[in-house]
């Protein structure tokens, strides 16, 4: 499978939350070339952040740059990015972002889609598995972090 890699790492990223007592999504950028240029997982319980989600966390990492390597890189995200994370990602020009999976949370693929952004669904098993434990184990931060109240 030609996304393998990339999917492997964001999971590596989001099992790393899990183990840290945060929410399991983690996302890698991956330049032309291959080369993975940031890595990130949700830390929003970890450091009490409204805002660092997996593919937030992954820019971050990335650091300052220039506008043409965002536009030539592939974004990875074990589960489908919210509207935060589709802002960035719409923000930045990256054009590809393959989804591990969106069977617990559909986020704003539309969006990206209607944009021209390359969105692909590997449907994979770990993903759904991690995250699905996750929400079982602990419903209630998962729902703040996608904005419910129950």
């Amino acid at each position: 499978m030609a996304h393998h890699t990339g999917i492997m790492a964001a999971y590596e990223e989001a099992t790393k939350g899990y183990e840290e007592g945060g929410i399991p999504i983690g996302s890698v950028i991956i330049d032309q070339h291959g080369v993975i240029l940031g890595r990130g997982h949700n830390q929003r319980i970890q450091k009490s952040s409204p805002t660092l989600h997996a593919e937030i966390a992954a820019l971050e990492d990335a650091g300052r740059q220039r506008a043409e390597v965002y536009r030539n890189s592939t974004l990875y995200t074990t589960l489908s990015p919210c509207s935060m994370c589709t802002g960035a990602i719409l923000l930045y020009k990256i054009p590809r972002v393959i989804i591990g999976e969106n069977i617990n949370f559909k986020g704003d693929e539309d969006l990206l889609r209607a944009r021209g952004v390359d969105t692909v669904v590997v449907d994979d098993k770990q993903c759904k598995d991690l995250m699905r434990r996750f929400i079982e184990e602990r419903p209630k931060e998962w729902n703040e972090d996608i904005g419910e109240t129950s």
